[in-house]
Formats: C-alpha cells, sequence, structure tokens
C-alpha cells in the first residue's frame, strides 16, 4: 500500500494503540538528537531543530520520544516551543531516571522523590497537564523496584501521567514491574543488526505491549559499500536507513521505531520508510544479512 499525493507519509506505516486508547502512527520520531554533542546543551542551530519537529508532525508523525536528560530538558523545551500547544492526535513520551553531570554521562537514580521532582519538571517544561506516557528510563538497581514504580503508580493516579513505560528492561524485570503497576510499553535497544532484545519483543507480542526500538538505524556498518545493505537497497531504490526502518516496521505490528534526526533532509529520508514495502523475499534476505 502507497500513500497518496496528499498523505503524509508516516501514515503509511500503520496504527498501533499505547495502553489500548494512545492512537499514533506506528513511525515515530525520537528527539535525543535535537541537543548539543554528548546530549548536552543547546544544539549548535536551535531554529533547525523546531523545523525537523514541525516537519515530522506535517508528515504525520503523531508518536514523539524524548527525555528529560536529553541536554538535560533542552529537547523537551525545544518539543514545546515547536508544537505547543499540541494537537489533538500527537502523543509525546518522556522518561526519568538517569541524571546527568556532563556531555556522555549517564547514571541512574531512582529515589521516589527524584523521580517525582523529574515529573513535574517535565510537565512544566512540556507544557503538559498530563504526560501520555511517562517511562523508567532505567531500573536504579539501588532502589527496590517497588518504589520506582510504586512513585510512578502514584503519578498516575494524581493524573499526571496516564500511562507508564519501561526502557532497557530484561523480561524478568518487565514481568516484575508489571506486578506492581500497569505497564504499557518497553523500549530496548534493538535493530536490524543487534536483536539481543528478541526475547523481551517476543514478550511484548504476546502481552500487546509497545515496544519501541532505540537506535533503530544501525546503519554504519551495514551499509558500508559491498555490505549488505549496500546492494539490497540499490536493488531495492531506496537508501540503507530505510531499508533498516521498513525492516522493524515488517518485523512486528507492535514496534515504534523512533529514528532521530537534527536535519530536515534526513527526517524526511527516514519517514519515506513507512512507504517501502517488502516482499517475503526481500524481508528474509535482510533477516539473513547479518
Amino acid at each position: 500500500m502507497a500513500t497518496s499525493a496528499s498523505t503524509p507519509p508516516a501514515k503509511a506505516s500503520g496504527t498501533y494503540r499505547i495502553g489500548g486508547d494512545l492512537r499514533v502512527d506506528r513511525l515515530g520520531y525520537g528527539a535525543m538528537q535535537l541537543t548539543g554533542p554528548g546530549v548536552w546543551g543547546e544544539p549548535k542551530d536551535p531554529a533547525e531543530a523546531v523545523r525537523v519537529l514541525r516537519r515530522a508532525y506535517e508528515l504525520g508523525v503523531t508518536f514523539i520520544d524524548t527525555a528529560d536528560s536529553y541536554g538535560p530538558f533542552v529537547s523537551e523545551m525545544l518539543i514545546r516551543q515547536a508544537l505547543h500547544p499540541y494537537a489533538d492526535d500527537l502523543v509525546i513520551a518522556t522518561k526519568a531516571g538517569l541524571t546527568r553531570s556532563g556531555p556522555g554521562d549517564w547514571r541512574p537514580v531512582g529515589r521516589p522523590e527524584y523521580l517525582r521532582q523529574q515529573c513535574e519538571l517535565s510537565l512544566r517544561h512540556l507544557g503538559l497537564e498530563t504526560i501520555p506516557l511517562y517511562q523508567l528510563h532505567r531500573v536504579d538497581e539501588q532502589v527496590p523496584l517497588a518504589d520506582q514504580l510504586g512513585e510512578l503508580a502514584l503519578l498516575r493516579q494524581e493524573g499526571k501521567i496516564r500511562h507508564i513505560g519501561l526502557s532497557e528492561v530484561t523480561v524478568a524485570q518487565i514481568e516484575a514491574a508489571r506486578k506492581i503497576a500497569p505497564i504499557v510499553s518497553v523500549q530496548n535497544l534493538y535493530n536490524l543488526a543487534d536483536r539481543s532484545a528478541e526475547d523481551v519483543l517476543a514478550y511484548c507480542e504476546r502481552n500487546d505491549l509497545a515496544f519501541i526500538p532505540w537506535f533503530p538505524i544501525a546503519t554504519g556498518n551495514l551499509a558500508r559499500p559491498g555490505g549488505p545493505l549496500d546492494a539490497l537497497s540499490a536493488a531495492h531504490g531506496t537508501t540503507p536507513a530505510q531499508l533498516a526502518l521498513a525492516w522493524l516496521l515488517r518485523r512486528s505490528p507492535v514496534m515504534l521505531p523512533i529514528p532521530g534526526t537534527s536535519s530536515v533532509a534526513h527526517l524526511e529520508e527516514n519517514v519515506a520508510a513507512a512507504e517501502v514495502r517488502l516482499t517475503d523475499a526481500e524481508y528474509e534476505s535482510l533477516s539473513q544479512a547479518v
């Protein structure tokens, strides 16, 4: 199926309902790269960052993923600047649980009072009364999981967040978390080249949880001249990145890829992947390429 000239391309990715009620187009956008080097500070070109966000929505993207630690807070405030007041069909997800002391430095902090503080700050920075999807960015091994998820459950009861998600977790951690609070999504590293989270994806499929693969385009080695994606993309008339995203969308109906970029041109290339249709043979060829 191809979209018509008047239909935004992201619509071709199909839809999924996060938590059963948040309807999104499956190809989303990850806002981590809108910050400075090392995911720290302001972007080199703030105006371009705003253009990227606005263009994403114009292209049909209705799911934007960010985190308080991106910047910190820079990504959230750019989203507000670019898109507030938000369209009714736009779902913004953010995360808390990683603190920053400088570029490239990430440290888990899951103390309940910290998670509550960060939620309040994200509400303010995003200009929201309720965060549609609030994710525990990392499980803090120094804090009981019941304390971390229990605080998010309280925030949900208070109406400050609508749904709770997890990030970088095992199946055992998901099962433990679901005994404490309702969980609707999992965000783990997953792409064509790194499928180590296959068991987590299978669990999400069985339980109808959204699976949000971060770093969805791992095209460095795959896209090299003479590499497996290089030849396949040339034959298909697409870019290696588009093939990698098309493979993810085909892989599972609960998959919500969130490719990120700080460039409008790169954004348009990524979103066009929603219109790429792989045959069974092409899908299998990609699956066996690595």
